[in-house]
């Protein structure tokens, strides 16, 4: 399976891996030396969590030609400095508050523009393993998206204490979408060793949850009572939030999460995938809106909408954007094909 997607994607992965270095630069500073040891040595930490994916990280590099360190580069990017990422909005629909009865859990997804080249839509189906459905760059082992079991994930980064060397975050991810229940979610993620803080928001068989991640623990946000979570780019666990005050405020994190809540808070009926669609494509505070465009901010004023998606995992369908939602169409793509 990884030769076939370093086949299929051969000039994605190669110009990705080209450019990924690069483009951190423009956030944070790291030497090329630095940044291959860092890949280099969080090989064992990947290879002893999951042997399996590994191998398929060896076919994709020997297929596109590259190395498996230059692979590996991808998939510790965001270990180079943790909030290089993705500053995104992110929200969970529960099954009872959806219009249809599908779960909806939805993201835009804010960063380097560049990477739109290097972005596409992989299906995986993984011998005796559940197929998955994920909008990615070409490389990454797993990414955004929906798998057979009903799971549904997205990812924002989240300012907490970090360290070089783990198990990169894809990784987990990949074995979260093998999961049956929120909780072998969570252990998914638990037992890792971990780089990086981060937030997982996720339609489970059990709801929504959104979980905040960080190289201690696993925090599991829920509320059952309004039936859908949001979350931005900050702590809102309450053991979490003296974090808030240690790490500078990512893209307007605050007014996002309070806008995101007002357009939650304004329905009284089910929520429709237009509905989310529409709140995706808001503009209030434009242009560091939820939609995100090109502004001045000195650090990340080039960060924009690079896609937006709307999932519901049980049905097995992705809504997604190529560009920001107000003026690009989302299409669907589905897993039950």
């Amino acid at each position: 399976m990884g030769r076939q997607i370093g086949e299929e994607a051969r000039g994605e992965v190669r110009g990705f891996c080209e450019v990924a270095l690069e483009r951190v630069n423009k956030t944070v500073p790291i030497s090329r030396e630095r940044a291959m040891k860092i890949a280099a040595e969080s090989i064992p930490f990947a290879e002893a969590y999951r042997p399996d994916l590994l191998e398929e990280l060896r076919g994709t590099a020997e297929a596109a030609d590259v190395t498996l360190e230059n692979l590996m580069l991808l998939q510790v990017r965001n270990q180079l400095h943790p909030d290089a990422d993705a500053g995104c909005t992110s929200l969970s629909i529960a099954a009872e508050s959806s219009a249809d009865g599908h779960a909806i859990v939805a993201q835009n997804w804010d960063n380097d523009p560049v990477l739109d080249e290097f972005t596409i839509m992989l299906t995986r189906r993984p011998t005796a393993r559940p197929a998955l459905l994920t909008a990615t760059q070409a490389g990454l082992i797993s990414y955004l998206g929906c798998s057979e079991t009903g799971i549904g994930a997205c990812v924002n980064t989240l300012p907490a204490p970090a360290r070089d060397i783990g198990v990169p975050h894809y990784f987990t991810l990949r074995e979260v979408y093998e999961a049956t229940s929120l909780d072998e979610a969570v252990n998914a993620v638990r037992r890792a060793h971990r780089a990086i803080p981060a937030n997982i928001m996720m339609a489970t068989p059990q709801g929504p949850a959104d979980l905040e991640v960080t190289i201690d623990d696993v925090h599991v946000l829920r509320d059952e009572a309004r039936g859908y979570v949001a979350h931005t780019n900050h702590c809102v666990h309450p053991d979490l939030l003296c974090h808030n005050g240690e790490f500078p405020e990512l893209i307007e994190s605050h007014p996002r999460i309070s806008r995101l809540e007002t357009l939650l808070g304004d329905r009284s009926d089910s929520f429709t995938v237009n509905d989310v669609q529409r709140m995706l494509s808001d503009h209030d505070n434009h242009p560091r809106s939820i939609c995100r465009h090109e502004n001045d901010h000195p650090e990340h004023g080039f960060w924009t909408t690079v896609f937006s998606l709307v999932i519901q995992p049980t049905a097995g369908r992705m809504y997604v954007t190529r560009g920001t939602p107000c003026d690009h169409p989302f299409e669907l793509y589905s897993l039950n094909k």
